[in-house]
């Protein structure tokens, strides 16, 4: 019955594993599943690497500190999917091998060749010795084997990414502050608003532009005279 158990918990291990890391890497639509390994383990990381900013006033040193949590965090993702994977594939090696009644067959060997064999490192100490635990891995050197591809190739989209948001960022700066404030981006917009309908009125006095363009400019800075609007 433990052997059964063992290999029902390595599979679901695997399982949540490979799910979590498709839906993050490859599937291009939104997840809206509550009960993702990622949401835990974001939340998680999160409550521990802001727990020191909760006791410190704002500073530069503390938003350093709290922007390096995104990075960090996606690296240690990566290393939490392999250690799920190992240990799953490792649990069911375990069964396999226990089940064909394999003397001498410990937890922390097949711990171990399921580590060697997800990374295709093939030091040869620890082998399979059933049929079924050699083809479970050469299944697990592939899963490791295609993982660290889709990482290798994933990490230069994540920076494009990363790029594109400080850059938005940048612009957010130019045109609410730093610390960006909603007044801030209030009171910037209707003084570009202005600017724009001085100028169009200036350009319209002028003869180089119809009146009807520079009377569109008005409505946007008059109040309605209805209520709440």
């Amino acid at each position: 019955m433990s052997v059964l158990l063992t290999a029902l918990l390595g599979v679901i291990l695997i399982v949540l594993a490979l799910q979590d890391a498709f839906e993050v890497m490859l599937l291009p639509r939104r997840v809206y599943r509550r009960v993702r390994l990622v949401r835990l383990y974001v939340k998680a990381t999160w409550a521990v690497w802001s727990a020191p900013a909760r006791h410190r006033p704002p500073s530069r040193s503390l938003e350093a500190w709290l922007a390096a949590h995104g990075p960090l965090s996606l690296v240690l993702l990566f290393v939490l999917w392999s250690a799920v994977l190992i240990l799953g594939f490792g649990l069911l090696q375990w069964a396999l091998q226990v089940r064909d009644d394999i003397r001498g067959v410990s937890l922390g060997e097949q711990m171990y060749m399921s580590g060697a064999t997800f990374f295709t490192l093939g030091y040869g100490d620890v082998v399979p010795h059933t049929s079924a635990s050699r083809l479970l891995g050469v299944v697990e050197a592939g899963t490791g084997f295609g993982l660290i591809a889709v990482v290798i190739g994933y990490l230069p989209v994540l920076y494009q990414l990363f790029s594109r948001r400080e850059s938005h960022v940048i612009r957010l700066d130019a045109r609410a502050g730093t610390p960006p404030l909603a007044t801030t981006l209030l009171c910037r917009h209707v003084e570009g608003r202005q600017r724009r309908c001085y100028g169009a009125v200036k350009l319209s006095r002028q003869g180089g532009l119809p009146r009807g363009h520079a009377s569109r400019c008005a409505p946007s800075l008059a109040k309605s005279v209805q209520w709440a609007q």
